[in-house]
């Protein structure tokens, strides 16, 4: 082998040994960390721009985050359902993608701190006259988005009396809501207010009842981590929690809410 063989074939090595060490579980100074979110838009948290690039809220509070920790992020695309499996396959190392804190997912992947908590609702066609109970909503169409805390609530507490319909995307289920295929859509309350209420489709649509919580829902939106990753998520815990004490939480929240949307 040649002295121009040997520099490429040491440099070839260096660069696979730097991308090796970026692909390490967890957060050494200055690693790469691969945060995972999908690509279906749920604005104002997370809009994919034209280029690809993720944009919003979380995007913005995810960019300080990893300033906080002193570490560089990247972001990876995956579909909202099939999200949790590819974090636990090494795929990304986080999730940041307004994933509820649940039960049922702690046992499969761990939590940090939460750092949004807003109410869900039903929202319906203003034409309808339908309450929120279980005389009210007795055949009713409801529509949720697939492995989201809303599926899970209204199949545990309306299976019996309504008709659901799980959708891929929210854009899905409020196409379905404008196209009158369905009768109710329950989702985030912010997120149906910005994709639906505040736009033109939506001037015939409102409110079903009052924005609610519920334990099934969960204790908030939280970064999601494999659970051997006990030190990465302390590391968010902690950023969320300086982003929180310094203002810059609030100076991010305040571009896209009139409200402090980290809850009580």
């Amino acid at each position: 082998m040649g002295s121009t063989m040997k520099t490429r074939a040491t440099a070839a090595l260096l660069a696979a040994g730097i991308a090796g060490m970026a692909t390490l579980s967890g957060a050494s100074a200055q690693e790469v960390v691969r945060i995972g979110t999908t690509p279906e838009s749920y604005p104002p948290f997370t809009t994919i721009d034209a280029n690809g690039a993720v944009q919003g809220f979380e995007a913005d509070l995810a960019a300080a985050f990893c300033e906080e920790m002193q570490v560089k992020c990247e972001w990876v695309l995956q579909a909202w359902d099939g999200i949790i499996p590819a974090l636990t396959e090494n795929k990304f190392d986080a999730i940041i993608a307004s994933m509820s804190i649940t039960e049922e997912r702690k046992q499969v992947v761990d939590f940090s701190a939460k750092y949004y908590n807003t109410p869900a609702m039903f929202v319906g066609a203003k034409s309808a006259d339908i309450t929120i109970s279980p005389e009210g909503l007795a055949g009713k169409i409801v529509g949720v988005q697939v492995s989201t805390v809303h599926a899970a609530y209204i199949e545990a507490k309306y299976k019996d009396i309504v008709e659901i319909k799980n959708y891929d995307t929210q854009e899905n289920a409020n196409l379905d809501l404008i196209a009158g295929r369905v009768d109710l859509l329950l989702a985030d309350s912010i997120a149906l207010e910005d994709s639906l209420l505040k736009t033109p489709d939506g001037e015939d649509f409102e409110v079903k009842g009052e924005p609610f919580t519920d334990p099934l829902m969960g204790d908030g939106v939280g970064v999601a981590v494999r659970k051997e990753d006990t030190a990465l998520r302390d590391k968010f815990s902690a950023a969320i929690k300086a982003l929180r004490d310094s203002g810059k939480y609030k100076e991010i929240n305040d571009k896209y809410f009139t409200f402090d949307v980290y809850g009580g």
